[in-house]
């Protein structure tokens, strides 16, 4: 497999594409005014305990005060010293009233952007990353990342790991895994930076006032080459020399090793037209994604869930039907995966495969799905077939869908993604007058609507108008508003 990352910058907007074997799988991006907020650590004060919820919210200085739930706040209380604040019983369920208090100050990282009419999430189980580990600097013990799959590398890196940790110094390490493979040397560097990192912004926090920004995670291109760029990328192309140097400069210091794969993009054509990026950016905003056998899916986001449909559409298959409704569930797990992964999406999703009569069938596509989905870099859960014959899974969101960022709500329809027909409007329109002329008294009515309706009026509907007359006793004129919206109208007494 052949991996590359694309990074476009632009005046007020950086996007970072991941292309592997020539076709676009994630997108990342971040504009100047909406810059994401993911691992920022704040200094927060506590606005209000909600018992009832087990949870706080914690104003951090943003528009919405953020939220903060008991099971992410670190238990038992940690004080200043690293010693517990007051003994507590590790056999119950921590109280939330026993870990914040109103007006209180605390330390907080944002484990989930704003979302909707929701805000942040925070955390009190701060996590720094470096190349190679995370440092967990109240938590304790070695962790290695479940994708480092060979058991010798994994004791292998616990060593390397556990001979730098000193009893006395507090706080946990989890080996990332970009680590496969790394010296000791390099894990022992990655640990000196992060202990000092730390000790920088325990002195930073100290002084901060409460609802300010106490550490900001690195900008995308950076975090592009720490978070993603692995030994699988074969090259990172940058369209803008200043972001360039910097990116090299990032590289040299903490990933040497990949510091010559970064390259200036010096092309006439623009960056993202390399493997028709920009068309994918495009494309990964329909609501249809045709499939290459003739198939296609159906995806609809709402706030609760993502739902998505596969059809069989066109491909008639060669042999038999359940053949070809499992060639077509095959295909479509694939496509599946890397939509998710391309358009960001989280949370609770349900996936309607066609219906298959064979169990074995069943399981290969739900092992294709997982397969599939086995390089996303959002952690993710398939759960069996339901009895409805539906895939229920999950995909952890931390920031917002591709939609979200690049969309806003259609003005006509306000986001219901329909809008009346012409019949619906002209039958309101006729009860409105009715309801209009039995309460007032009037020479004649003027209708507004717009020009789809009016010319509905005067065709198919001329029949009931002129009926209405007759009704009334009084005329009807009709008026063309050029900015009225399909299902807009007003019946004016005159």
């Amino acid at each position: 497999m052949t991996a590359e990352i694309l990074v476009n910058v632009s005046p007020r907007e950086v996007r970072a594409a991941l292309v592997e074997n020539g076709a676009l799988q994630e997108i990342f991006l971040e504009r100047a005014n909406r810059r994401g907020l993911i691992s920022n650590i704040y200094k927060g004060r506590v606005c209000r305990v909600l018992p009832g919820m087990q949870a706080a919210f914690v104003d951090i200085g943003l528009e919405r005060t953020a939220f903060l739930h008991a099971s992410d706040i670190v238990h038992p209380a940690v004080g200043e010293n690293g010693q517990p604040d007051q003994p507590v019983d590790e056999g119950r369920a921590a109280d939330i009233q026993s870990l914040v208090t109103e007006g209180g100050e605390i330390l907080v990282q944002v484990l989930k952007d704003p979302l909707g009419t929701k805000g942040a999430r925070l955390t009190t189980f701060i996590t720094l990353p470096s190349r190679y580990l995370v440092y967990m600097p109240k938590g304790k013990g070695i962790g290695i990342s479940a994708r480092i799959e060979d058991e010798g590398e994994r004791h292998r890196l616990r060593e390397a790991a556990a001979m730098f940790v000193r009893a006395e110094e507090p706080g946990g390490y989890i080996v990332r895994t970009a680590a496969e493979g790394a010296s000791a040397d390099a894990l022992r560097a990655d640990m000196m930076f992060l202990q000092k990192l730390w000790t920088v912004l325990g002195q930073k926090a100290a002084s901060t006032r409460p609802g300010n920004l106490v550490h900001e995670d690195l900008a995308l291109p950076v975090r592009v080459l720490r978070d993603v760029v692995s030994s699988g990328v074969d090259r990172v192309n940058v369209d803008h020399a200043e972001t360039f140097q910097r990116m090299k400069d990032f590289a040299h210091t903490f990933m040497p090793d990949l510091a010559d794969r970064i390259e200036l993009y010096g092309g006439e054509r623009p960056i993202f037209d390399l493997y028709a990026v920009e068309e994918e950016i495009q494309k990964s905003l329909d609501r249809k994604v045709p499939l290459k056998s003739g198939g296609y899916l159906i995806l609809d986001q709402t706030e609760s869930m993502t739902t998505i449909d596969v059809n069989t559409g066109a491909y008639v298959g060669h042999r038999t039907l359940e053949e070809t409704i499992f060639r077509t569930n095959l295909e479509a797990a694939v496509a599946i995966a890397r939509q998710l992964r391309l358009r960001n999406l989280g949370g609770i999703i349900i996936i309607d495969f066609i219906d298959m009569e064979e169990e074995e069938h069943r399981k290969q596509v739900l092992q294709a799905l997982e397969k599939a989905l086995a390089c996303d870099h959002a952690k993710n859960h398939i759960s069996s077939v339901s009895p409805l014959g539906l895939v229920e899974m999950t995909r952890k969101r931390t920031r917002e869908s591709l939609e979200h960022m690049l969309c806003g709500a259609c003005p006509t329809c306000e986001g219901r993604g329909f809008v009346k027909t012409t019949e619906t409007v002209c039958y309101e329109i006729f009860r409105e007058i009715l309801r209009q002329s039995r309460q007032f008294e009037f020479q004649e009515l003027m209708v507004l609507a717009h020009q789809d309706v009016i010319e509905k009026l005067l065709d198919e509907e001329s029949a009931a108008l002129a009926e209405l007359e007759v009704h009334t006793g009084k005329p009807i004129r009709l008026q063309t508003e050029a900015l009225y919206q399909q299902d807009q109208y007003d019946v004016v007494l005159m």
